[in-house]
Formats: structure tokens, sequence, C-alpha cells
């Protein structure tokens, strides 16, 4: 753990063993906190506040253009460590460090631009103003499938806008964070801005949203999970963010280039196995080129190379353990067993290790919505092919009566696209664009995937507080 300016074990003497999905084998074991640890952490983060909020915006940025330093001299170290942590191939690694560098950058930047307003006053007299002011210690709790890009794009943004941070990342991805951490440090970061507690998440949790100390709390996770940590943070009124849970719909028009969307479902559904948010979970496409569609895809899914991430060309890593493979099995199984039909894949790979958590890339055609795959996330390398008659069944179809992250949609014709653009109920619509992502674009969902925005100008919004100031000048 990294509290108060210090890595450090604890006095229980309790461990947490770090596993390689890809192998099965033990990486390391690290030191586990729980309550103690946790308070600590905050109480070293309440202490610095006092200090880091009246730092400039210009002194913020300075600190987090060192840590982007610290971030690009340990690339190849920080992306293989998250390789042999959660799986994913080593050049999809090297590219999440280099996004999360991109988070800090930008918000080395943004920090000199926490903008206030002057408001017209009704009274000669008065003086209106609007001021914004750092929210105050945050927590911030980070998932296992972007170990390293996650966490900065949570801390960049809270230290930039001058709080402090106690930051709680994945029991099963522990070292990335621990990498990250020796960035803040030899960027000299002071004592206290950041602190990392690893250990049980419920515990730690149940620790940081009861305390009154911390003032922010910023998930990214499962619905389920970010709902309790909702309730929990109630009673102390917290400000809170939520990045949560997707059920992306990917569109395919009949005027579209089908190549393109065949090389666009392949990005969003198969990079690191399927496990993201925003990964595609269901695609619809035009009766007229559905079959030609599905063809293709199959095709050149049934060739992506499935292994270890550190071997060179592979381009499908492990699933990041046996509940995730499971849970992937289990959607393949009922969707066939409702007639639905595989084009490649639909069971588990078996490599030279013979341990990891593999599952071959998989197309299901004739797919309805009584199927489990078109109804839950399945985070996992299977996609099920829907077909469509005309374009207002298809919008139907696609807006999730729960989920609102991320949409995609393919077409030839610019005033479908900007119909689409406003029809599908998503945070983040990708037109032609399987990768609509950008350090300064906001990141998030409607309804149950989330709430507030990561990224861009709207991401150092959720640290501020807004402070209205009238000042009558006749005393």
């Amino acid at each position: 753990m990294y509290i108060n300016g210090e890595f450090r074990d604890t006095p229980t003497g309790k461990t947490i063993e770090v596993t390689n999905p890809a192998t099965g084998e033990v990486i390391k074991e690290i030191a586990a906190g729980g309550r103690e640890e946790t308070l600590e952490a905050v109480k070293a983060a309440k202490d610095a506040f006092a200090e880091w909020k009246w730092k400039t915006g210009r002194e913020r940025g300075q600190y987090l253009d060192a840590v982007a330093h610290k971030l690009r001299q340990n690339r190849a170290l920080l992306a293989e460590t998250i390789t042999k942590e959660m799986g994913k191939p080593l050049p999809d690694a090297q590219r999440e460090v280099d996004v999360a560098t991109d988070y800090v950058e930008w918000y080395a930047e943004e920090a000199k631009r926490v903008y206030g307003e002057t408001i017209p006053a009704s009274q000669q007299q008065k003086h209106l103003m609007v001021i914004h002011e750092p929210v105050g210690v945050t927590a911030a709790i980070t998932p296992w499938n972007f170990p390293v890009s996650m966490i900065t794009r949570k801390i960049a943004p809270a230290i930039a806008a001058g709080c402090t941070v106690v930051l709680k990342p994945a029991p099963s991805t522990p070292l990335s964070a621990i990498e990250v951490f020796r960035c803040f440090h030899e960027a000299k970061l002071p004592k206290g801005v950041a602190n990392l507690v690893i250990g049980p998440a419920e515990e730690i949790g149940a620790t940081l949203t009861q305390s009154p100390d911390v003032r922010k709390l910023t998930f990214t996770g499962s619905t389920e999970v970010g709902k309790k940590l909702i309730r929990d943070s109630a009673d102390s009124v917290k400000k809170i963010s939520m990045e949560l849970g997707g059920h992306a719909p990917f569109i395919v028009f009949e005027d579209a280039d089908l190549d393109a969307a065949v090389t666009g479902a392949l990005l969003t559904k198969f990079k690191n196995a399927g496990q993201t948010c925003i990964s595609t979970n269901r695609i619809y496409v035009s009766h007229l080129v559905a079959e030609e569609f599905g063809r293709k895809l199959a095709e050149r899914a049934s060739q992506l190379k499935i292994g270890n991430g550190m071997h060179e060309g592979v381009e499908i890593g492990p699933l990041i353990n046996e509940n995730a493979m499971k849970k992937v099995q289990s959607h393949v199984e009922d969707a066939v067993r409702q007639n639905g039909k595989v084009l490649c894949g639909g069971k588990p790979f078996v490599t030279e290790e013979k341990n990891g958590y593999f599952y071959e890339p998989t197309v299901i055609i004739h797919a309805h919505e009584q199927m489990r795959i078109a109804k839950e996330e399945t985070f996992g390398p299977v996609v099920p092919v829907f077909t469509f008659q005309d374009q207002e069944e298809v919008i139907q179809r696609a807006n999730h009566e729960r989920y609102g992250l991320a949409a995609y949609c393919y077409t030839g014709n610019l005033q479908r696209a900007f119909h689409m653009m406003k029809a599908l109920d998503y945070g983040i619509v990708g037109i032609n664009d399987p990768s609509p992502v950008a350090a300064q674009a906001p990141f998030g969902g409607f309804k149950e995937s989330g709430i507030g925005r990561e990224g861009g100008r709207s991401g150092i919004q959720e640290f501020l507080e807004e402070k209205f100031v009238s000042i009558n000048t006749s005393l």
C-alpha cells in the first residue's frame, strides 16, 4: 500500500495472491489492508487537502506533468504488468499506458482552466460571482479490465481540481496500481495527495462510504455494486460519479460499408476478449445484408489468434477468472438451446499452458430477445447477431430499458447518421467509428449505466463544487 507518501505492508500480515489468468500461476503475494489502513489513508488525504487545495492550477498541473513523464519512462514495465496480471495482449497493454498518460497530460492543462463566472446583479451596489472549489477527499474504486488507465482517468482530474485521493484498485489487479503509484512517488507528489489501499472490497468500500471525511466517491464497475455504493453513500450525502455496466448495440444498415462494419465489430467486440463496458453486446443487421455480414464476421473472428498476451501476434487473451468463463459458456449454451446457430467458436480454448481461462471468439446468428445474451452483459468474446426490417424497429430494439452507455451505428447515409445520433438513448454514440473515446471527450452513460462523466472538461467538474458569492459594496 501507499499511505501518506510511503509504501508499506500491514501489521496483520494478511496477503493477496495475484494470479496470471493466462497460465494460472501466482505472480506475487502482496500485503492486504482493511478498515484501519483505509482510515489512515483517509486521514492522510484529509490532512494533505488542507494545503493542496490552495495550490494554483499551474502548480498542480506541474506535478501532473511530472507524473506523465514517469508514466512514459515506465511504459514497458507498466504494460508488462497489465498483461501478466489481467491477460490482455501486450500491444493493447502498451496502448492502455499511452491512454493513461494522455489523461494525466490533459488534466495537467485543464487544472489551469477551472473558471468561475460573474453574474449581472439586480442592484447596483451588489456584485455576484460563482467560484469553483475542490469537493474534498475523494475515494476512487477502479476495475480490473483497464487497471492503469482507469486509475489516471479518476485521479488526474481529482488532483487537477485540488482534491486528494484514496484509491482502492480491483483485488485481481493490484500490481498495476502499485506501479502507477511508484510514478506518483517518483514525481514527488506531496505526501497524502494520492493514497493506495489494497484489500477486501467490502471492508474497504464500507469504510470509504461511511467516512464523513470522504466527500466524493467515484466508481467504475458493475451496476449492482454501483447501486450498493450509492445507497451506502447516502447517509453522508457524498458527491458521486458512477461508470457502470453497458449492453452496447451495434447497428449495420444496408447502405453501410460492410467490410468497415465487420472490422468495427471485431474491434468493439473482441478487444480485451470482450471485457470492456463499451464492448458490443448485440449486433443488429439489416435483413438485406445479414447473411453476408454474418459470414464475413465469423470468417474474420475465427482467424483471431488466441493465447498468452505476452506472446507475439496474440490478439485475444484470457478471461479474468473461472467465473467469467462460466458466465460466457452459460450464455452460449442458453442461446443454442433457443435455436441460436454458432457460426464460429462456441467453446473454451486450450493453450500450451492448459491452465488459462480462454474462450474462442464466438458469433451466434438467429438471435432473439428471449436469450440471456440479449438481456445480460456477457463480458466475453461472444456476440449474437439479430436482423431487423427497418430503421424505427431497430431503434426500438437497440434502446435497452436499463443500460445506456455506448452504441455503434454503421451507415452511408448522412441524414440517417444524424437521426440515429439523436435517436439512440446512449451516453456515447459511434457513427462509423468503433473507438469513440478520447481524453478530451466526456465518457459516461444514461439510465443504469452511470451518473456523471469522466474525461474532457466534464471530468474535472465532477470534483468541483460551485460557490455563489454576493458582495454588497455599499457598506
